[in-house]
């Protein structure tokens, strides 16, 4: 399917992206959702709104927002710049930020919905037994959660493969660096006499992002046979 030495550095590139991407903001998206599920506090409705904005607003705009913050001069930039000598732009990593953000929202909903069905009595209850909050945490919650953590991997890893607007706005479409799946099928819409090119890069999008899916839907039944079938096979 692919055909050159070239279009194979843009496919691992891609995969890269995609998993730096999911794994960086997988943290974030816990923390968020476990805020968004039990936290108590003032602007709880407004964080919540924050958080999903890139699910509605035009990627472009983001990727120009995140422009503004990590260029050269800007309030993250420069304080990178100066201090660690990093610089997010023209390179896979501000490609890997981009992809991460926009894919947050849907990672936040899935982790959200999972911790958002564990009964809250079961964790009590691991209290009165004497586990503390971080083997409560690990011991009950974690395992409940797996199957939302797992779907939101898989939906991150599928949403960072498929992301332009925010990428080629932040870090433009450089061959090598930031020159993703998707920016690799717009630049070859631009060159009469691509059509080849197009669909192969197209298939192989097509492919992971299924692949992705696939994956995702027998972890999680794979999860969820296992949470039924535990406690009976431990007897």
């Amino acid at each position: 399917m692919i055909a050159s030495a070239a279009e194979w550095a843009i496919v691992g590139l891609s995969l890269q992206v995609g998993a730096v991407a999911m794994l960086g903001a997988l943290p974030v998206a816990f923390a968020l959702a476990w805020l968004l599920v039990r936290g108590r506090f003032p602007g709880k409705l407004l964080l919540d709104a924050v958080i999903h904005l890139p699910l509605v607003l035009p990627p472009v705009v983001v990727g120009w927002v995140l422009l503004i913050a990590f260029a050269p001069n800007g309030p993250i930039g420069a304080p990178l710049l100066r201090w660690l000598g990093v610089s997010l732009l023209f390179r896979w990593t501000g490609a890997a930020l981009a992809a991460a953000i926009m894919a947050l929202p849907l990672m936040v909903r899935s982790i959200r919905l999972s911790l958002d069905a564990i009964d809250p009595r079961l964790e009590a209850a691991a209290r009165t037994l004497g586990a503390g909050p971080l083997d409560c945490f690990v011991s009950i919650t974690l395992p409940l959660a797996r199957p939302g953590v797992l779907a939101a991997l898989v939906l991150g890893f599928a949403r960072s493969l498929g992301e332009f607007g925010a990428t080629i706005t932040f870090v433009s479409n450089v061959p090598g660096q930031s020159q993703t799946l998707p920016l690799a099928i717009y630049a070859a819409l631009q060159v009469p006499g691509q059509d080849w090119t197009v669909w192969r890069l197209a298939l192989v999008s097509v492919a992971l992002s299924l692949g992705a899916l696939i994956a995702s839907e027998l972890l999680l039944r794979r999860v969820t046979h296992k949470d039924r079938t535990g406690p009976r096979d431990e007897l």
